[in-house]
């Protein structure tokens, strides 16, 4: 308890140290000092990135159909009972904020025709930490929408605009509109917001021939104008043919305007600022294709349905939903959110790759613009989790449950003097009645009465020691299956962090699936993953750690198994020939009858 009261209160008082240390100290040292403070480990990948910029879709649909953006068919929309609700967004938000975001965009699909949008962006002005909300908006609703967007609290507005002739904003959106979106870009700087950023994508053959009309928009007006190279998503029909590279742009532009100058930036900043002397507004270029600005990225996504993207670019997703209406709790969450961040690639895989790539059109995206894992909880874990649907553990596993009410099963938890690997510590303390063997096992099953019914033994009277376990299991999955869990490229999603959280979930659920084991409390559990190339084979061991009066072997072999189990469902679409193999205790320690340490030799 104690434990988790120092968990929840710490990142509370580190994000009063940034804060406060962000209104004491001059400008010139605040971001030594910010450096300095702590970070939440589950938003720090491995290669030491900061993740503080949160962007959230609310919602998949849009009132126009942008060619870089949507498919000509349209897409399949996810039924308004799998996207999430105000509740859960709001409840993912405060976790996101408590372990140190502080920037949150609010995306689409388009934003702003969501029904609650107002009371959410409400409800996150109220975050202790969040300092900047700000909204990508396609601007079709803008105008109608932005008092109360000022009044409830939205800093900063990304307004989409690829043209500035009206019948070509028609042919590249499927819709009319132009005048509306000028409308509410006009409105906007009305209003005070400075500046106001206007994205557009760059397509050649579309609008190519505009930049010039573009960046003489910030001649008199507050605008940040982005050009953004165009990317490669689903459906639409990415063609390198067709994308403007930055240096093409930058030349375009400066044949005009050779005086342009750069103007300096954040080292998070995503777009290069440029800017035309005695001009109010300035321009900048997103280049994510040639000139990618992986090595800063601080952004993480979550989409409409729930699922955390780590990179734009990445197919790689893990559904927060689901985990959050199975029970999940926030530590837990934590670690969901800590593993997909771990994992994050340095970089993408560059714009031929990507083009080949299966990922959601952009649509559906909270739109911007190895193989060995690391023991979960005791360092940085390095996994990137894809969608897989939901993970009922506990129901899942307690349907295994039902064969023990026949008759002809009498379960009992025992010990087995001529097998060591089975010598798990006894739950009763030692008597004459149960002698005990030169290798520490009972002679006597100690889950029987005299009658030899199953009976929980007493362990009332044992001492308060700390007790650690490790067990192990096998699974050889042929070379097909082997090859696709590597890739992480199973269509049901990224089949090793899913058998990691499983082996976890299941060690705190043992006591609920062995009908004879005690409740503990544990107050460590790891589950590490070895992939062996020559075996086509995958080797779990679990680690279970408890202060109590009863071993925690059954939990550890419980944790393995379970992830064995987690991983042949995850993989048994592709393969027949799974095979689970040698689930066995590793060792034990702390309890009255000494450690035990598994050898082949035993």
């Amino acid at each position: 308890r104690i434990k988790n009261k120092v968990n929840k209160v710490l990142p509370r008082i580190f994000m009063a140290l940034r804060q406060v240390g962000e209104l004491m100290v001059p400008g010139s040292q605040r971001r030594v000092l910010k450096d300095v403070l702590p970070f939440s480990a589950f938003l720090m990948d491995s290669f030491g990135r900061r993740h503080n910029y949160l962007r959230m879709s609310l919602t998949e649909k849009c009132n126009l159909r942008c060619q870089y953006c949507m498919p000509q068919e349209g897409v399949t929309l996810t039924p308004r009972s799998q996207l999430l609700t105000a509740e859960e967004l709001l409840m993912l938000a405060r976790l996101f904020v408590r372990e140190g975001v502080n920037k949150i965009r609010l995306t689409g699909g388009e934003p702003l025709i969501r029904p609650d949008v107002l009371p959410i962006i409400a409800e996150l002005r109220k975050l202790e930490g969040l300092k900047t909300i700000a909204i990508t908006t396609n601007g079709m609703n803008l105008t109608r929408l932005l008092p109360s967007l000022k009044k409830t609290g939205v800093d900063l507005l990304n307004i989409s605009l690829d043209t500035l002739v009206p019948a070509k904003f028609e042919f590249i959106a499927r819709r009319k509109g132009f005048h509306k979106v000028m409308e509410g870009i006009e409105k906007a700087i009305e209003m005070g917001y400075n500046p106001v950023k206007v994205n557009c994508v760059v397509m050649r053959g579309l609008n190519e021939d505009e930049l010039i009309d573009f960046v003489s928009l910030t001649e008199r007006k507050p605008l940040d104008v982005r050009f953004i190279e165009y990317m490669p998503f689903d459906g639409n029909r990415w063609n390198f043919k067709m994308m403007v590279s930055y240096q093409e742009m930058l030349d375009c532009i400066k044949q005009k305007w050779p005086n342009l100058e750069p103007v300096p930036g954040e080292e998070m900043d995503t777009a290069k600022a440029f800017r035309v002397p005695g001009f109010q507004g300035q321009l900048g270029f997103i280049t994510s294709m040639s000139d990618n600005f992986c090595g800063s990225c601080n952004r993480l996504r979550i989409t409409a349905d729930g699922n955390l993207k780590v990179c734009l670019f990445g197919n790689s997703e893990v559904s927060l939903r689901d985990f959050l209406r199975s029970g999940a709790t926030e530590e837990e969450l934590l670690h969901i959110i800590g593993a997909a961040v771990g994992r994050k690639k340095k970089q993408h895989a560059g714009m031929f790759n990507i083009s080949q790539m299966k990922n959601r059109p952009m649509i559906l995206i909270a739109s911007t613009v190895h193989t060995h894992i690391l023991r979960w909880g005791s360092q940085p874990p390095q996994l990137q989790s894809k969608t897989f649907p939901p993970i009922l553990f506990q129901s899942a596993l307690l349907s295994t449950y039902k064969f023990r009410d026949s008759p002809h099963h009498q379960f009992a938890r025992h010990y087995c003097s001529k097998t060591p690997e089975c010598g798990f510590d006894s739950k009763t303390p030692h008597t004459d009645a149960q002698s005990s063997s030169l290798d520490g096992t009972s002679d006597q099953l100690t889950h029987t009465d005299a009658q030899g019914k199953a009976s929980m033994v007493n362990v009332g009277g044992k001492a308060v020691t700390c007790r650690t376990a490790m067990a192990c299991g096998k699974v050889i999955l042929g070379p097909k299956a082997f090859n696709l869990v590597r890739a992480n490229q199973l269509a049901k999603g990224d089949a090793l962090a899913v058998a990691q959280l499983a082996g976890i979930m299941g060690a705190k659920q043992t006591s609920s699936l062995i009908p004879l084991c005690h409740p503990l409390p544990l107050d460590h559990a790891s589950v590490t993953i070895e992939l062996l190339e020559e075996e086509h084979a995958v080797i779990i061991k679990a680690t279970c750690q408890t202060m109590g009066r009863t071993g925690v072997e059954m939990e550890a072999l419980t944790a393995a198994a379970v992830a064995t189990l987690t991983l042949y469902d995850m993989c048994k679409s592709v393969s027949h020939d799974i095979v689970i193999t040698d689930i066995k205790l590793l060792s034990k320690t702390g309890g009255q009858r000494g450690e035990f340490h598994w050898s082949p030799d035993s």
